[in-house]
């Protein structure tokens, strides 16, 4: 059967909220997306030039769309969700997640037990989490067994039973982890009322826990049992301390999830916090892989909905760092300053953490991957034109004005490409003058590599501010390179990156990789070219000491260094020693000019 043109099915569109389901010629899903009107949204796929390469092949390849309206644009979300995690289309962000999360569980018993796991089973019993970490659960779980004996064996304690006498308590029991409600011994009421604690600690409310010891406490010090009550205090002391280390800002603050976002090119990461009572129960970080040109707000509307749904969150509050449309029950918070505005801030410090790791494990794991990230990344943070591939950075080395230097070294993908270093001593330049000798320096090596052919670089990078970039500029404008090449300069005191012609220098995020990268460029030049302006300095004193000495040539100087090694070693040899090397009417003059 033949698809229905295009322009049929556009006009056919309604102008009502939905989802819409963009196929190829084969009928193969290839995008899902929302729209508050779908007549228009589904438009503009069509009626306008598209910056993003994928964007344009994606275009050309759909020949079929399908829609679904719903009600209101929070259904759409949700539905757009469903969608994208059923057919995982090929052209939509990834928000798939194999991984299996705990929970604490609260077993549907006459006398529950508290335990952990991955098997969310429909039996009646409660769940809390999932948790992002089994650390997080075993710590939980290892404060709440340090307070409240519970059992942990998988008898069925019916009333029954127990007064049958089918059952004796256990070495648990005996080591105090155990009240024996096997035996009889812990009435029904008392255990339920230690799970009702539990179910608050671990919402992370401690208040009523608290309170029930402190009350505890205080009965058993006036009736004297200062042993019992001093075992209360230790639990009180155990709960303190945990609601202590987990209390972030405020313990008003109540069931809220905090969703934070940072981006790249090519990834984005999305953090999120849940709180109850002030504590954070749960922290999670997802990375989303990008396919078109998804804006931050696209991508943190997707991640909202789908994290919610994953830890099956109930919260009816969320902050985040801008308004985006969700689903209607939810209040919206977008915190300026205060309380929340820190926890917000802790959101988005977690999302670049996150990030940063990931920056290093695939440096590790995939330097390729690695480079096409980083190259990615600079080309946005420094509004390049194209991917900086090959990058040169200048530096120039003189003490107090003496055997100025200048040192040129060359990256490639990232990473220092050494036999391309090169060394400069400077000729045209006398004195001190950085400015000149950065404008000599800049020519003479483009002037080479247009000589021989060679390719020139993406990104020159000049250590120092203003004037040396001006200078290097000129030698540019000298060879006809103005516009060919990006350069900018980079300022030591506070890493300002100044681009020609724009007094307003730029300040990259001091743990940005593009940063740290410019950083190692700059310290490499002053590395190499330091090192060389040594060899320079120290060859040119040692020629200056021997030849100092009258009636001493060149030949005598090379063969003592070439034995002695060092100036060092010729002033501490004996008059036998030197009369070896070089005769006795020379030893002698040499020895006495040394001592």
């Amino acid at each position: 059967m033949p698809h229905i043109p295009l322009e049929v099915q556009l006009k056919s569109l309604p102008g009502d909220p939905g989802v819409y389901q963009f196929y190829d010629a084969e009928e193969k899903i290839l995008y899902v997306g929302k729209a508050k009107n779908l007549k228009k949204r589904v438009g503009s796929y069509f009626n306008k030039n598209h910056e993003n390469g994928k964007t344009r092949v994606l275009v050309k390849k759909i020949k079929i769309i399908r829609h679904i309206v719903v009600p209101t644009e929070s259904d759409a979300l949700l539905l757009e969700n469903n969608l994208i995690k059923k057919y995982r289309p090929r052209y939509n962000v990834l928000l798939k997640d194999d991984k299996t999360y705990p929970w604490i569980c609260i077993k549907n018993e006459r006398f529950p037990r508290v335990f952990s796991t991955r098997r969310f089973i429909k039996d009646g019993s409660e769940y809390f989490g999932p948790y992002t970490s089994m650390k997080t659960v075993h710590t939980l779980l290892d404060l709440i067994k340090s307070v409240y004996p519970l059992r942990t064996c998988n008898y069925d304690l019916s009333s029954e039973k127990i007064t049958a006498n089918r059952y004796k308590v256990c070495l648990e029991y005996h080591l105090g982890n155990c009240k024996g409600p096997c035996e009889g011994l812990q009435t029904e009421d008392d255990y339920r009322r230690q799970i009702a604690d539990i179910r608050e600690i671990v919402k992370g409310n401690f208040k009523s826990s608290l309170h029930y010891f402190r009350n505890q406490m205080k009965q058993l010090a006036e009736e004297m049992k200062f042993e019992e009550a001093q075992k209360i205090k230790e639990k009180i002391e155990v709960l303190e301390n945990y609601q202590v280390k987990s209390t972030i800002v405020n313990p008003n603050i109540n069931n809220v999830d905090v969703f934070s976002i940072v981006s790249d090119e090519a990834f984005a990461y999305v953090n999120f916090l849940q709180l109850s009572h002030g504590s954070i129960i749960r922290s999670h970080t997802m990375e989303i892989k990008k396919k078109l040109d998804e804006t931050d707000e696209e991508l943190l509307q997707l991640a909202v909905v789908e994290i919610r749904q994953r830890f099956n969150s109930q919260s009816t509050e969320v902050y985040l760092p801008y308004v985006i449309e969700l689903e209607d029950h939810l209040k919206i918070v977008v915190p300026k300053l205060g309380d929340k505005k820190k926890i917000l801030d802790l959101s988005e410090r977690n999302a670049k953490f996150f990030r940063q790791e990931r920056f290093k494990q695939i440096k590790i794991i995939d330097p390729d991957r690695h480079a096409k990230r980083l190259m990615a990344q600079m080309k946005t943070d420094l509004r390049l034109s194209q991917e900086p591939r090959h990058i040169e950075c200048f530096d120039n080395s003189n003490i107090q004005g003496t055997h100025p230097v200048a040192a040129c070294v060359v990256f490639r993908d990232g990473k220092p490409s050494k036999k391309e270093y090169r060394h400069y001593n400077i000729k045209t330049v006398t004195g001190p003058d950085d400015f000149a000798s950065m404008e000599e320096v800049v020519y003479r090596r483009y002037k080479r590599l247009i000589e021989e052919g060679e390719t020139l670089p993406q990104l020159i990078i000049i250590d120092g501010g203003k004037g040396q970039l001006s200078s290097a500029l000129k030698s540019l404008d000298a060879l006809e390179l103005r516009g060919k090449i990006a350069i900018v300069g980079i300022a030591k005191r506070l890493e300002e990156i100044y681009f020609p012609e724009d007094p307003i220098p730029l300040y990259l995020d001091k743990k940005s990789e593009s940063l740290k990268t410019i950083q190692q460029l700059r310290n490499e030049a002053h590395r190499f070219g330091i090192t060389f302006h040594r060899n320079k300095r120290s060859k040119a004193a040692i020629k200056s000491e021997l030849e100092s000495i009258k009636g001493i040539g060149k030949k005598t100087e090379e063969e003592l260094l070439r034995k002695f090694k060092s100036v060092k070693r010729i002033k501490e040899a004996s008059l036998v020693q030197l009369t070896e090397i070089v005769g006795n009417s020379k030893a002698k003059i040499i020895y006495e000019s040394f001592h």
